[in-house]
């Protein structure tokens, strides 16, 4: 291929990784060498050459292999995989659902097993916390963990998304408002509780204690019947994630209440579900393809060599026919 392009081989390989300082002749005659050989780089020899391996890791805390097709995820997945793709990086999917998944995210933290990572679901005394702390590769996490101060991470606006759902419900006459919260030792559940709760307080209202769920539908069916056995009063539900308000409105069904008219009901995510719920769900966007894609974005900037900041991605409401 030099030989065809007329360059030296340190040239052509400058050439072939986009590198600066080669002359646009050189880099065309490159070009046309590598069409008509049908040239395919090394991947394996390029790694060895650049130390680098070409991907990026998605690592998510879980026990459920079955994660990865929560539409949750799936819509991070599409936004990380879009951006790493534009920087020529593909994307490997790691779960630490057991000691033995987490002792090989550890290997390949500290093995430099990928050119980067990025970190989600992660739970209060999580272990990949330390992790990430002794890795030898860039980490980005995907919102904040509990008790730490990451130095970069991308978020949403977890609380005020949850303080304008709750303002929502109040500007629409509910006074006796509850909170389906998800899972307390996030730091997604613990902010949407505390902007729920900001919320109460700052209208003069009572917050009612967390009724915890676990993201899912049926533990917020489970949250609503709980809600419903020592609050029959209620009139309003804040659903800390669709999938809970979903159940939320299940168990509404089922026990007889109206939904808007008895108990309005807003959830927080604007997954699919929330709009083929019945009734549909008024519901707090959130950006999940944005936040993958900047989540890989960043990660991209940290291993060319830049110190990007954090971001919070913002919110805003959906209204639909629930509240």
């Amino acid at each position: 291929m030099t030989e065809l392009a007329g360059v030296s081989r340190s040239v052509a390989s400058r050439a072939l990784n986009n590198a600066p300082h080669v002359s646009r002749a050189k880099r065309e005659a490159v070009e046309r060498a590598v069409r008509q050989l049908g040239y395919v780089p090394n991947p394996t020899a390029r790694a060895l050459a650049t130390r680098q391996t070409g991907a990026a890791a998605l690592v998510v805390s879980g026990e459920d292999p079955s994660i990865f097709a929560d539409p949750f995820f799936a819509q991070v997945i599409v936004g990380a995989s879009a951006a790493l793709e534009e920087a020529d990086l593909h994307l490997m999917l790691c779960l630490a659902a057991s000691d033995r998944g987490r002792k090989r995210v550890a290997e390949l933290l500290r093995s430099k097993g990928a050119d980067g990572a990025m970190l989600m679901a992660l739970r209060e005394n999580d272990p990949l916390v330390r992790m990430a702390e002794e890795a030898v590769m860039p980490v980005v996490f995907g919102g904040r963990p509990v008790g730490s101060a990451p130095r970069w991470y991308v978020d949403v606006d977890n609380v005020g998304g949850a303080r304008e759902a709750t303002e929502y419900l109040v500007s629409r006459g509910r006074t006796r408002v509850a909170a389906i919260c998800g899972r307390m030792d996030t730091e997604a559940g613990r902010a949407r509780y505390r902007g729920y709760r900001d919320a109460m307080l700052a209208t003069g209202l009572d917050p009612f204690p967390p009724q915890e769920g676990d993201f899912t539908e049926p533990s917020g069916a489970a949250a609503m019947a709980a809600l419903l056995a020592k609050h029959p009063d209620l009139d309003g539900v804040f659903a800390a994630n669709d999938n809970m308000g979903a159940g939320a409105l299940r168990t509404l069904r089922e026990t007889g209440r109206l939904v808007p008219a008895d108990v309005a009901v807003v959830g927080f995510d604007d997954l699919a579900v929330a709009q083929i719920a019945d009734p549909p769900l008024t519901t707090v966007h959130q950006p999940i393809a944005a936040l993958g894609r900047e989540m890989a974005r960043m990660l991209v900037a940290l291993i060319n060599g830049q110190d990007p900041t954090p971001l919070i991605l913002p919110t805003r409401l959906v209204t639909r026919f629930s509240a």
